[in-house]
């Protein structure tokens, strides 16, 4: 059964602009998604980007190597899907606890520790952490954080039968579009079209907050704000996450961008979004 959930205020136009419902989006069973039509695209980075990348970035960024796993530049078919215009809420993740019986988002300071990756300290998660199996008030219509790569799936699964994570692939074609530009709206860096450490708030933001960062297929927040979990599981074992979150600098914003962690791992800078079929099968 299609569960519907209330969206931001701030993306209210929008979705009555682009997507006034399931026919006109080709997206049968929700109209907060976005169809990404079947067809040709470019994936992938070439020297040239990843140059570009360094340049954008601090040392301590092109010393870890982050760009070194991108995919090479290529040109792919995929098949058409439906995607989340906007990153899954806090308010829409409380429903999946509420009316679901999902467990709470949580991480203990030991769970924190042992996960490694530990740039912030645990005192900077505290303003992310739900009390009473409730999210953070402040923070109903931000994106939902320290929600493993399962907990997506289940969360995706429970919004509708064919709901899922999207795939590395996939992601990157909605986020980009089919043209290879570097960036959801182009191929020249923009601080003020998303949520980095090039402008701040050093912190999540409300989805859909920033309308100019929007990709050709109407993603929002297709880069910055948080990292976002896909179904990919490469050789590794490990998962794909794409995108980058509110602390990154504008090298990793890119939708070609990619880095591995354990599914297992929560972090307040990890969200997600859904994915489903363009059509009824």
């Amino acid at each position: 059964m299609l569960r519907s959930f209330g969206l931001p205020v701030i993306a209210c136009g929008l979705l009555l602009s682009t997507a006034s419902g399931a026919a006109a989006t080709g997206c049968p069973h929700d109209t907060s998604q976005v169809l990404v039509p079947a067809g040709p695209s470019w994936l992938g980075s070439d020297a040239e980007e990843r140059s570009l990348a360094n340049r954008l970035s601090s040392p301590d960024t092109v010393a870890a190597g982050w760009f070194g796993t991108e995919m090479p530049r290529h040109r792919m078919e995929l098949e058409a899907f439906c995607a989340d215009r906007y990153l899954v809420t806090q308010k829409q993740y409380l429903d999946f606890v509420t009316r679901g019986g999902h467990s709470p988002p949580a991480i203990s300071r030991e769970d924190y520790a042992r996960q490694g990756f530990l740039v912030h300290d645990y005192s900077e998660w505290i303003p992310y952490f739900w009390r009473r199996s409730a999210p953070p008030h402040d923070r109903l219509d931000h994106p939902v954080v320290l929600v493993t790569a399962r907990d997506a799936e289940a969360y995706c699964r429970w919004r509708h039968p064919a709901g899922r994570l999207p795939s590395e692939l996939e992601w990157e074609k909605a986020a980009r579009g089919t043209d290879g530009r570097i960036f959801p709206w182009g191929s020249s860096w923009d601080p003020e079209r998303l949520n980095s450490a090039a402008r701040g708030p050093r912190g999540t933001t409300p989805v859909g907050s920033y309308q100019s960062g929007m990709s050709p297929f109407g993603l929002l927040d297709a880069v910055g704000n948080v990292f976002q979990w896909s179904s990919t599981r490469p050789a590794s074992g490990l998962r794909v996450l794409k995108g980058c979150a509110w602390d990154d600098d504008a090298g990793l914003c890119r939708p070609a961008a990619r880095h591995e962690r354990l599914e297992t791992s929560r972090h307040i800078l990890i969200g997600f979004r859904c994915v489903g079929p363009a059509a009824d099968r």
